[in-house]
């Protein structure tokens, strides 16, 4: 459906009419000029062709400020409405990046893959799942980073999650760190929808702000934590001795997870395997649904470009022909001659 922004513009349209009642300034030229005797028989034949020419000129012109006038209106084409579902949550994934996240101890497709090839796969597909939350995304090793900040663009999200690289944020995990900055992104949100994912497979070694603190910031601001402990509790290793088998979570602080996810209202989870960490997300899913709240609207199009353009070019044609017809008369009387 065609609709104009501003239609009361068009109300100018008769403005140029207004013109002809302007009172003309009085002739100060003291004679008639009188052109050649031998050029007045052709003149009075242009009269005729003079007269269209007038008539042309004054339809352009107005065609052209009925174009502007168009244009300054603002016409847009409004589209049907669309649905758009919408949840009111907003949800921060604290994702481990240290040094430890390189352990090959996670299996797919019967080859080895390092845990965090394997949050990768998983968390991926959590996100594109999500698809009406607002989304946010950090990093921690020895310091804690926002990657993506609370956005409903999950495929940036993803791509972001992708691109993580062991090491980018050191080689220690700062647990406090990372839930004291997803406290303060979250802090500013509607109460019932701050919820935090934090996933790591050690302990908290690093960074300025104890896990325990930075859980008692979290519930003050009302920051529900889900918290994941990665990592296979048996691995095979090769050594000059021969296999050995050890156990590769040895470091992993359980109670401290724990603790940080009853204190907040969360849920503490063990994955030990990449099934187990997907049927983790799947249980996050029903703990917390995707809410839908249908809003709708409509997509406008902005179509003033058109009858501007073609004002612009209307006035381009009539200015190259002012500039061209005196050129061709006086090569055309010369050739006459």
């Amino acid at each position: 459906m065609l609709e104009l922004q501003w239609p009361w513009l068009l109300l100018l349209l008769p403005l140029p009419l207004l013109m002809r009642w302007v009172p003309e300034e009085p002739s100060r030229e003291a004679a008639l000029r009188v052109p050649f005797f031998s050029r007045l028989k052709r003149l009075r034949g242009e009269e005729s062709r003079e007269g269209e020419r007038r008539w042309l000129m004054a339809a352009s012109l107005w065609l052209i400020w009925s174009a502007s006038l168009l244009a300054a209106s603002h016409p847009q084409w409004v589209g049907e409405p669309v649905s758009l579902p919408s949840s009111g949550r907003d949800l921060l994934m604290a994702v481990d990046i240290s040094g430890s996240m390189e352990i090959e101890d996670m299996q797919y497709q019967g080859q080895a893959i390092n845990r965090l090839q394997a949050v990768k796969g998983v968390v991926g597909d959590f996100v594109q799942e999500r698809q009406t939350d607002r989304l946010g995304l950090i990093l921690f090793g020895t310091r804690a980073y926002l990657q993506a900040p609370l956005t409903y663009d999950r495929q940036t999200v993803y791509t972001l999650l992708q691109e993580a690289q062991i090491g980018f944020a050191g080689e220690k995990t700062a647990i406090g760190d990372a839930i004291g900055l997803a406290v303060k992104r979250l802090r500013d949100r509607p109460e019932a929808s701050r919820v935090l994912i934090l996933l790591t497979d050690g302990a908290n070694n690093a960074g300025e702000l104890t896990p325990q603190r930075a859980a008692y910031l979290a519930e003050q601001h009302n920051v529900k934590i889900y918290t994941i402990g990665f990592g296979a509790e048996e691995m095979i290793t090769q050594t000059i001795f021969g296999q050995r088998r050890v156990n590769p979570s040895r470091d992993l602080d359980e109670d401290t997870m724990r603790e940080i996810a009853a204190q907040t209202g969360g849920r503490y989870f063990r994955a030990r395997s990449l099934e187990e960490l997907y049927q983790v997300h799947q249980t996050l899913n029903e703990l917390e649904p995707i809410e839908y709240d249908e809003e709708t609207f409509r997509p406008t199009r902005s179509l003033f470009h058109w009858p501007l353009a073609f004002a612009f070019v209307l006035s381009a044609l009539l200015a190259a022909g002012r500039w061209l017809s005196p050129r061709l008369t006086a090569r055309t009387s010369g050739g006459s001659r």
